[in-house]
């Protein structure tokens, strides 16, 4: 079995164990960045692997119940806060990527990364870019990064609701910005985004009035 590459590159697949990784929430202000990796089973597919972006929460939320119970192998990792303001998000990122493949109960020969770049890891690994519409273990992994980090963030709203978490996910939306500049920084914010950092410099500012 072959795959073409939508940068024009090659792979062949015959007798690889492939994983395929996507992560979730690199624009985010506030929680941590997800990532997942998924092997497929061929002989127990899962029908409607697309980019989670592009389908409804409904959709996500069953297919990702459907991937946990039909994959030969999955794992979600993340990268908190505070490593995402120490490394900076692209190396939080690959770090979260890292962990997810390390965390496959069955070890993959190659990983196939959304994007143009790949963590360094002992798996031999290639980037696909828009991997996670075209590459069905891909779509897997941003399906369960994607409703892992929605997870993650509705929890989030129950320990901080004034943010309203529960309604932007962390993205800087006018909603999250305003909340932001009326109840300042949460734990859950990351320092190291320009928003942020101008929510504590106002937050000193006043402080020093």
């Amino acid at each position: 079995m072959r795959l073409h590459a939508l940068d024009g590159g090659l792979f062949n697949l015959q007798g690889e164990i492939i994983c395929g990784v996507d992560e979730a929430g690199r624009g985010p202000l506030a929680g941590p960045v997800f990532a997942a990796a998924v092997i497929l089973d061929p002989e127990n597919p899962v029908e409607g692997l697309r980019d989670s972006k592009k389908l409804s929460e409904h959709t996500r939320d069953r297919l990702a119940l459907e991937i946990k119970q039909r994959a030969r192998a999955w794992c979600i990792a993340h990268a908190t806060e505070e490593e995402i303001d120490a490394l900076n998000i692209l190396q939080a990122t690959m770090l979260a990527m890292r962990r997810a493949v390390e965390g496959l109960a069955v070890l993959p020969t190659l990983a196939l990364i959304d994007g143009n770049r790949c963590p360094v890891m002992p798996v031999r690994s290639e980037p696909v870019v828009r991997g996670d519409d075209t590459v069905p273990a891909i779509s897997a992994a941003s399906i369960l990064a994607k409703t892992a980090r929605d997870a993650a963030l509705m929890r989030l709203h129950e320990l901080y609701p004034q943010y309203a978490f529960d309604r932007h996910k962390g993205y800087p939306t006018p909603l999250h910005l305003e909340r932001l500049r009326m109840h300042g920084v949460s734990p859950a914010h990351r320092r190291s985004y320009a928003p942020v950092r101008e929510a504590l410099g106002a937050a000193a500012s006043g402080a020093a009035d």
